[in-house]
């Protein structure tokens, strides 16, 4: 069996990985120019939007950033009022993260922004080719990783 040698532009995480900054690019160019903030900030927003006040780790470990990046996203987003911490009742070290009231606008309409730009992107691939991207990736998704494969 004769081994091919290896292309990076047929490896999957790559081309994932590409597929995801291509198609993120033009929405970060709407969350920065409206509302001057990087991808980690919109992605501390939008986590805190859709599931409620949480804790920083809780945030690293849904959206896979770490916590430098949190943190330091975390203290703009204060600074720019659109969230606010809280003691935690059960962890005293740890601080409860809530989006306040501007900041609840600013995830509507984010949220609004993202939608209009899904449907966007959805209609570019076609209604067929959309539904097996959503199976595929979800499919990808729930495969997790495997342990041989995973870093120690």
């Amino acid at each position: 069996m004769t081994e091919r040698a290896f292309e990076l532009g047929d490896f999957l995480p790559y081309l994932l990985n590409q597929a995801a900054e291509a198609t993120s690019q033009s929405f970060h160019r709407i969350y920065r120019d409206t509302y001057g903030m990087t991808r980690t900030q919109w992605r501390v927003l939008a986590n805190l939007g859709k599931f409620g006040a949480m804790t920083a780790r809780d945030i690293c470990k849904i959206s896979h950033i770490e916590k430098t990046k949190v943190s330091r996203s975390v203290a703009a987003l204060e600074a720019a009022g659109y969230l606010e911490r809280a003691k935690s009742p059960m962890d005293r070290r740890a601080e409860i993260l809530t989006l306040t009231a501007t900041g609840q606008q600013v995830f509507a309409d984010l949220g609004q922004k993202a939608q209009d730009y899904d449907a966007h992107l959805r209609a570019q691939l076609g209604p067929e080719h959309s539904a097996q991207l959503d199976v595929v990736l979800r499919r990808l998704m729930a495969l997790g990783i495997d342990p041989s494969f995973a870093d120690d």
